[in-house]
């Protein structure tokens, strides 16, 4: 090839690539265009860039674009993964979704194919008729008198025989330790027990190894990769059992045999023993229930069903309460006019019962107490509206559909709605929504206020409304005031508190803390 046809090919390239630049570019404009008040889409990658350059602080970047959005904005995945939607944060809208037209965005085969090896066909990843089910077994159980008292006792006893007995521990020694860590335990063991009947003994003096809670927390965390790359990809590396899609089928494996052996254990004591009367855990009744239903025939499709139970439940009550409990912890810490006010509140419930600071052996709150801790329940209240455990839910449209704020919605669209920034909304909360004020939780009447379910979606709202929301605020409620009366708590000096990204919001470098028991003084009633 002669020389000067050399240069005419090279030229041929780079007009071709000059054409092609041109051409990005003039989408990317296009787009911006389009998209004034949205994060960038761009051609090809839709708003994935956008995603990874803010991977260290995704929902600040999602709370900022939604202000600039007011409240709702637009998203297009990668081309070939075909995803589209909205991000939205307007009360009105999520009201619509959660209540309105509640049939047009159930979960979704979206979410349900991403976590449907974990969690299988259990209540959080199913719709319709077997949903509702599901729902209707675990609210009857759940608020029953026995259920409700056992639960109680089972808080009462663990934070008192374990978590109190682990603090003394650390008190004693003056070593720093992870509080989240310490919370994550003691919440596990308390679901299990309440729930399931079995108490997993994660909390412990030498906070053991436990490879169960370990292979959970591998599961959730490894499933969430499924929600951030196209599903060629992870399908592809879930058929070659490479990457996150191994490590994710190990757990599994783990978390669903524990699982199964506590199942099967305890359908072959309801076989042995003709009562149960002193187990009212819901595992039991529902196995009790299903065992007189098929007349003590158990298949394989009931053990399955018991199982999805069983990781949903898990799911629910081990991680909440206690992500929230360390945020509450290291919030009161920038807050101490905070902390001092609930110390007040305790004193003045310990000195109606009579209690001195002197007490020994001083005996755990009673229920009727910690209903009366309205500050506490307040505080808590905030710092779950401002660090919320489950930062963002996802919904799938049905049909085409209409938000109130005008905004269009395609059928087959994902619609995300960041609890996280709606708690930071000046349009929600007013001027001082990102100040920690738990004043705006109670009126002036001193009585605790509970603030339109669809502006707070914490325990979520509407039909899917949190079944164990009252289970909730008493485990937190013991936990947080058994601590801040016997102990102050500092955290260590330059510990870095930020997010970690995965389904719940974990501080990424847990909670290190120093403890040491409150003095007399500070008690004194």
């Amino acid at each position: 090839m002669s020389l000067t046809e050399r240069f005419y090919n090279h030229l041929s390239i780079f007009d071709v690539s000059l054409a092609l630049l041109g051409l990005f570019l003039v989408c990317c404009l296009r787009e911006k265009l389009t998209n004034k008040h949205g994060p960038m889409l761009w051609p090809v990658f839709g708003i994935t860039p956008e995603f990874f350059f803010h991977i260290n602080d995704v929902y600040g970047w999602v709370t900022k674009s939604l202000k600039n959005g007011r409240g709702t904005f637009l998203h297009r995945g990668i081309w070939l993964d075909g995803s589209y939607g909205a991000v939205t944060c307007v009360p009105a809208n999520v009201e619509y979704m959660l209540k309105t037209n509640f049939k047009n965005f159930p979960k979704g085969s979206f979410y349900k194919h991403r976590f449907s090896d974990l969690l299988e066909d259990g209540i959080f990843n199913t719709d319709d008729a077997s949903w509702k089910e599901q729902r209707r077994i675990i609210l009857t159980e759940m608020h029953s008198t026995k259920f409700m008292e056992h639960s109680f006792q089972t808080i009462h006893h663990l934070v008192k025989k374990k978590l109190l007995k682990v603090m003394e521990s650390f008190a004693r020694s003056q070593k720093a330790f992870d509080l989240q860590d310490v919370l994550l335990r003691l919440t596990f063991d308390i679901i299990c027990t309440a729930g399931l009947g079995d108490d997993p003994e994660t909390l412990a003096a030498d906070l053991p190894k436990v490879p169960f809670a370990k292979a959970f927390e591998e599961a959730t965390e490894s499933t969430l990769f499924r929600f951030m790359i196209p599903p060629f990809i992870w399908r592809t590396m879930k058929f070659l059992d490479i990457g996150y899609e191994r490590s994710l089928r190990k757990a599994i494996e783990v978390v669903h045999g524990f699982v199964n052996k506590m199942i099967v254990d305890r359908i072959s004591k309801i076989k042995e023993e003709e009562t149960l009367d002193n187990r009212f855990d819901v595992l039991t009744r529902i196995v009790q229930i299903e065992s007189q239903r098929k007349g003590n025939e158990i298949d394989p499709s009931t053990i399955r069903f018991f199982r999805q139970f069983c990781t949903s439940f898990i799911l629910a009550g081990r991680d909440t309460s206690s992500v929230a409990v360390s945020w509450f912890f290291w919030v009161i810490q920038k807050h101490p006019q905070v902390e001092n006010k609930i110390i007040s509140e305790i004193k003045e419930i310990l000195r109606q019962r009579g209690d001195t600071p002197t007490c020994k052996n001083e005996s755990l709150f009673t229920v009727r107490e910690l209903n009366n801790m309205v500050y506490l329940q307040a505080a808590l209240s905030e710092t779950l509206r401002l660090y919320p455990p489950i930062p963002m839910e996802m919904k799938q449209a049905v049909e085409d559909d209409v938000f109130p704020d005008g905004t269009f919605i395609r059928k087959g669209s994902r619609i995300y709605f960041s609890i996280y920034a709606m708690g930071r909304m000046e349009s929600v909360w007013g001027k001082d929504c990102e100040m920690f004020r738990p004043e705006r939780w109670i009126n002036q009447a001193g009585q605790f206020v509970n603030i339109e379910q669809f502006k707070f979606v914490v325990f979520n709202a509407g039909p899917r409304l949190c079944i164990g929301k009252t289970f909730a605020f008493l485990q937190m409620k013991m936990i947080a005031a058994s601590l801040l009366w016997r102990y102050s708590i500092k955290v260590v000096q330059d510990h870095v508190v930020v997010p970690r990204f995965t389904t719940n919001f974990y501080m990424k470098y847990g909670l290190k803390v120093n403890i040491k028991p409150r003095s007399l003084e500070e008690k004194k009633i």
